[in-house]
Parts: C-alpha cells; structure tokens; sequence
C-alpha cells in the first residue's frame, strides 16, 4: 500500500484500452495556449477529452481532504463482514444467519421492529441460537458453512442494489439482518483499521464515522461502554493504522424517534464528554418518523449545555422529501452541520441566513439517489447550494450498502453538475475547515491537502495521464450499474 505521505502520484493500470493513445492529450494541448490560461483551463481540458473510465481514475489518484458524514456500521463491505466474522472466532464468537423459514412463529409478530421473524439472513451470534427454539434453529446456519450460493445471496442482501430496492429495504431489512455482527467491538474495530487504510488509498487525510459505543462478549453480556473504547482505540494504535498517515475522530448516535431518545442523548453526552476521540453526537434514523422531530430535544440540549463544554453536533435534517423546517430547527438545537439537508431547498429563509455561514451541509449523492429522496440527479439540489455560497462537502452516508466509495461521489458530482477544479478544491478544503478538530490540526490538514493538491496538478499538466501511477480505481456495484464503468 502506498504511503498517504507520499506526493508521488502512482501507475495507472492499463486495463482500459486506448488509455495509452491519450496520455498526452493534455500536454500537447497546453501548447497551444498560454501559461495563463493553463493554469485555468486544464482541467476544463481534460474533462473535455476523457474518457468516464479516465475521469474516474482521475479523481480515484486526486488527494481528498476528509469524509465527514458515515456511519461506521453501514460503511463496510459486505464482504469485508463475512471474512471478519470468520475471523471473529478467535474471540469467541461464532456467527449463524436465517437461511430458511420454518413457520416457527405467529404471523402476528411486527415485521417493523428491530427483529423480523419473515426475513432471511438476519446474522445472529451463538448465544442468541443457543436461547432459540429447536423449530427456530433449524432454520439457521453457520456463516462459515453456507454454499455459495447461499454465501452469494448473504452478501447481496445487505447491499442496496436492485432497481425495486429503496428506501424502506434499507430502513426496514438492511440494518436488522446485520443483527450481532454491530455489536462486536473487536470486529469493528478490526474493520475500522480496514476502513482507515481504504480511505487512504483514495487519498482522503480525515474520516470522522458514527459508531455507537456498544458491544457484547460472546455470550450476549453487555461490554461497558469505555471498554467498548478501549478495544477500538487500542486497534487504531497498531503499526499498520498509523502508517495509513490518517487522522480521525468519532461521532456517537442516538436513534431520534425511540421513546427513551432523551434518556440516551444524556447518556452519549456524557460518554464524548470523557472519552476521546469521540468528539461529537448525532441524531439518526427516518425523519419521516415524526416522532423524532428536532424540537423535541430542546430542552434536553439546553439542559446537556450547562454541564458540557466540549462536545459538538452533527444533525441529521431535511433529509425528506416534502417540505418543513427541520434544518432552521436543527441549527435552534445547536448543530454546527447538517446531514443531508435536502429540503433545506424549501426553505428560503434558512437558505440565505446560511450562505457564506458558519453552517455546513454534509451532502450524500449517492445515497440520495438510492434512497429515492430524488428520482434522479436533476432534481438534487446540491449544486444551488455550491453555487449561492451554502458552505457543503461531499459525503458517503453508507457506502458499504451502496457498494460505493467516496472517489464515486466525486465522480457523480463532475458528472452531473459540471464541477470546475476550483470547486472540487472548495468540496475537499470545507471537508476539513468544519471538521471537529482542533484549529491547529485543521492547518495542519489544510496545509497537506493543499501541498497534495498542487503537486498532484503539477504532474497532472505536465505529464497528463502519464503521471498516474496507482493501480486501477475500485470500480464497485453503484458505479458499474448507474455509469457502465465495468464494461459488458
């Protein structure tokens, strides 16, 4: 793996044919303009004359500043969790997915709540097959001994990948067949280390996920919190998390619509509070779920702000599709960015009062996209706020279930909205300006970032596709599917 130190600019593969007819398009066309306009329009060149599979390699080798908007759990490959829940064994635990329906329990049971007797491949841990009836545990195997066929369709299940899939298969499915897998610490933390080095091969300095401080030992007893910390700090302090040249922090989640949501929001308050690099807390899940309207909360964060003087917020809001005031309420509750914030777009208002402001939009194409919060990129309303002065930067909300990487919302966006170097520059600088870090580490950052990006246009101008030297770009399910970058 290539150090994220390094300024040097790696192989581009020659996977895709006719790459090396072009290698020098942009060199022989510098030639035939000024020094000046050069320097403008190089970019505005190259994307005149790439090819999709060069654009996406292109912004595959960009340094990248942070990714601000991603919660841990639905962020990891489905294959990255099978092979660490193989692994997990050396641990204790072992792991069994629903491979067949016996009719084992009334149909009356709520297929809304957190565990959905119709459904297939929910993963549960030892200890919770052990506590189930013999009808119910026929219709369980173990992960390690599932056909391929079965293994195949496991993998499929947590990815949001088929054109009748949406908005309630993610809410609904996604999260609950994932079952005991999100409560071990250790492989969560084994995957946040693989996660870190991921990013850093897109060049990306900063990744700041959601992850809930919550485990149990392999015989379902609850892991205290700080030990939950302790087992994941102590992974990202090994050798190989280090040489990734990452910096990171945490958020903590609290689900908004549950009825204890205050009690909890008091709770992880506390907990960021003392324990670093946890730094901020969320509100999570469905807004179309009212019962977790952002109003609700404000006495509870009035009440969190006399006692705590170091903890931010980082809110989801507007990510709905029909018109409210959930993002002007969010910021009443004293988040410093906002998740998703689509319907922000609705709201005039708001929409002015933020331009050039110390708000950020944390902006999720992709995840949009497949959520069917837009029907289609035209009507998402990312480039008004790029445009009008609305401080945003790209995000990757879940991009283990979107099959997705953060070099793809770049992609998506020059392609769909035209982006100029000059704001490619601006998404990436924002990623770190309104990061929950310290000021000095933000320099520190943004001096990186900057020094990366100038090299990396250096050689971009002088050498054009030549100058690539890292293998070919990840091409995942999202982009192969929506962009034919896969070929046949």
């Amino acid at each position: 793996m290539n150090s994220p130190s390094d300024t040097r600019l790696t192989c581009w593969s020659g996977a895709d044919s006719g790459i090396a007819g072009k290698r020098s398009w942009l060199l022989a066309g510098l030639l035939l303009i000024s020094p000046l306009a050069a320097a403008a329009d190089w970019f505005e060149s190259f994307k005149a004359s790439a090819t999709d599979a060069e654009l996406h390699q292109f912004l595959y080798e960009m340094p990248k500043g942070g990714d601000l908007h991603l919660h841990l759990t639905g962020s990891l490959f489905s294959e990255w969790y099978y092979e660490a829940a193989l692994a997990a064994e050396e641990y204790g635990y072992t792991y069994y997915t629903r491979v067949e329906l016996n009719n084992c329990r009334s149909y009356g049971d709520n297929q809304f709540n957190g565990d959905p007797y119709l459904m297939y491949f929910k993963t549960i841990a030892g200890h919770r097959l052990a506590a189930m009836s013999k009808c119910e545990q026929g219709e369980y195997a173990a992960l390690k001994d599932l056909t391929p066929k079965q293994k195949a369709a496991w993998l499929d299940s947590i990815r949001l990948d088929l054109p009748h899939e949406g908005r309630d298969e993610f809410f609904q499915t996604h999260w609950q067949r994932l079952g005991d897998l999100t409560a071990n610490p250790h492989l969560l933390a084994e995957l946040l280390a693989r996660y870190l080095k991921a990013s850093a091969d897109e060049g990306l300095l900063y990744i700041e996920p959601q992850t809930i401080p919550f485990g149990l030992d392999p015989a379902g007893e609850p892991i205290p919190p700080q030990e939950v910390a302790s087992i994941i700090n102590s992974r990202l302090e090994q050798r190989d998390v280090k040489a990734t040249g990452m910096t990171w922090r945490f958020q903590a989640a609290i689900l908004r619509f549950t009825p204890d949501a205050e009690e909890q929001l008091r709770a992880i308050y506390a907990f960021v509070s003392k324990t670093p690099p946890w730094v901020a807390v969320n509100m999570v899940g469905r807004e179309d779920n009212d019962k977790g309207y952002p109003l609700r909360f404000l006495p509870t964060l009035r009440e969190l702000r006399r006692q705590y003087n170091n903890v931010k917020l980082s809110i989801h809001a507007g990510e709905v599709d029909e018109p409210n005031f959930h993002v002007r309420d969010t910021l009443l509750l004293g988040a410093d960015r906002i998740g998703h914030g689509l319907n922000l777009i609705t709201d005039p208002d708001t929409m002015r009062l933020m331009r050039y402001g110390p708000y950020l939009v944390e902006i999720n194409l992709i995840s949009n996209l497949l959520l069917e919060y837009v029907n289609d990129y035209s009507q998402h309303p990312f480039p008004e706020y790029l445009r009008l002065g609305i401080p945003v930067a790209l995000s990757t909300d879940d991009r283990g279930m979107w099959d997705s990487t953060m070099t793809d919302e770049f992609f998506v966006a020059v392609k769909e909205f035209n982006l100029s170097w000059d704001e490619i520059r601006q998404l990436s600088r924002n990623s770190l300006r309104y990061a929950f870090l310290p000021e000095a580490e933000k320099r520190r950052l943004l001096q990186t970032l900057d020094s990366r990006l100038a090299d990396f246009e250096r050689v971009v101008q002088r050498q054009g596709t030549d100058g690539f030297e890292k293998p070919q770009a990840p091409r995942r399910g999202f982009v192969c599917r929506n962009y034919q970058l896969c070929g046949p």
